[in-house]
């Protein structure tokens, strides 16, 4: 079982039926992966000035981002695993949605599971194949919880 953890630092209370969704969006991509992971994930929720400057520090691109993942995935603590920390500007995502012509909560969906995947350590930059299984993968768990385009 996975626990979700939630840090808000937008200084806005948030929807608690999306943030449940996004939460069980999380859980779904990573259990399917690893049926038997006990753990944790962190989410946190932030505007595009604190995603800026973690862009900043931890790749070198000073310049705002949608997500970002943070995978420890070798932390394990006797049989209960940090799994790791998902960071989403709250803004970007809002943005996002209104560019692609969905929902906010498809969008923040969308960003959930393709952080979780990259915790799991997927990548769509420099493999291929990682790209084409994330996609595939991030659709899968959409249409499971019924978030279309």
């Amino acid at each position: 079982m996975i626990k979700v953890l939630l840090n808000n630092k937008t200084g806005k209370a948030f929807d608690r039926k999306t943030l449940s969704v996004m939460k069980k969006v999380i859980c779904y991509a990573i259990e399917a992966e690893h049926p038997d992971i006990e753990g944790e994930v962190s989410l946190t929720l932030c505007d595009n000035e604190y995603i800026r400057e973690l862009n900043s520090e931890f790749r070198g691109i000073d310049a705002p981002t949608d997500v970002l993942s943070f995978p420890t995935l070798d932390f394990d603590m006797g049989g209960y695993t940090i799994i790791g920390d998902i960071i989403i500007s709250l803004e970007r995502a809002t943005a996002q949605a209104e560019e692609y012509g969905h929902s906010l909560l498809r969008e923040l969906c969308f960003l959930s599971v393709h952080s979780a995947l990259h915790l799991l350590g997927y990548d769509h930059v420099d493999d291929e194949e990682g790209r084409i299984y994330m996609e595939k993968r991030q659709e899968e768990v959409l249409l499971h919880f019924g978030i279309g385009r």
